[in-house]
């Protein structure tokens, strides 16, 4: 099942880190959940992205370089004032988790933190202020590669292909972003789940099975891009 707004269009999230690793994972993982995602590294820019892309939930880091987490969220409840708020702390202490909700937060997640575990918290907040549920389409479809997320049949060219649950989540994770090129860390996280952390050589293994499944005696969609990742197109393109 999918979020989205009322009007049946995307929710819309506000990552806001001034670590760019970081950021960049967890819109991955949001987009990956089908949601409109903007990007702020300090708190100014949040506060006037906010204004501009009127997000439905913020993802907010507590320490930012010019001011905390708190400050951005008043001046940013000051024009949107039910937006909801899930904050990213490296700290654990009671003060600030008190701090924090008591300035209006909605949410708390500790760093290091699982993405599953934050899309989670996202997506109950959104539930409780209003998002609608709706049924997506299962069958993701790349040139003549498709893929049936309910079923978990995988086709190409109409001959079907038997994956792993490993093959078929990371098959999944380069379909829905098709011709985008997918850094090994963010495979490692999405797939794996691991916290902004992992074996790289594990990615390469499991791409090289997908290729002997999916490319084999074709012409290949599963491309490497040296130094930067991997990228599904169709074959034609």
């Amino acid at each position: 099942m999918e979020l989205t707004r009322p009007d049946g269009t995307p929710l819309r999230v506000l990552v806001v880190d001034d670590e760019v690793n970081i950021a960049e994972l967890v819109s991955m993982a949001l987009r990956y959940e089908g949601w409109q995602v903007a990007v702020a590294h300090t708190g100014s820019k949040a506060v006037s992205t906010a204004r501009e892309f009127r997000p439905d939930a913020v993802v907010l880091d507590m320490m930012l370089p010019d001011f905390d987490g708190l400050e951005v969220l008043r001046r940013m409840r000051s024009t949107n004032p039910d937006v909801p708020v899930v904050f990213l702390t490296a700290r654990d202490a009671v003060e600030d988790r008190v701090a924090g909700l008591t300035a209006g937060g909605d949410d708390y997640v500790t760093k290091p933190f699982s993405l599953e575990e934050l899309v989670a918290r996202l997506r109950a907040l959104m539930r409780r202020t209003g998002a609608q549920q709706v049924t997506s389409t299962p069958m993701l479809v790349v040139g003549d590669l498709s893929l049936d997320e309910d079923s978990h049949e995988v086709f190409r060219g109409g001959e079907p292909i038997a994956l792993t649950a490993t093959e078929f989540e990371l098959l999944r994770f380069l379909m829905r972003n098709p011709r985008r090129v997918l850094s090994k860390a963010q495979i490692l996280d999405r797939v794996w789940n691991y916290d902004f952390g992992g074996q790289a050589n594990v990615v390469e293994l499991y791409i090289s099975y997908l290729r002997k499944k999916i490319d084999a005696g074709r012409e290949p969609m599963i491309h490497t891009m040296r130094g930067a990742g991997y990228v599904l197109k169709p074959a034609d393109a």
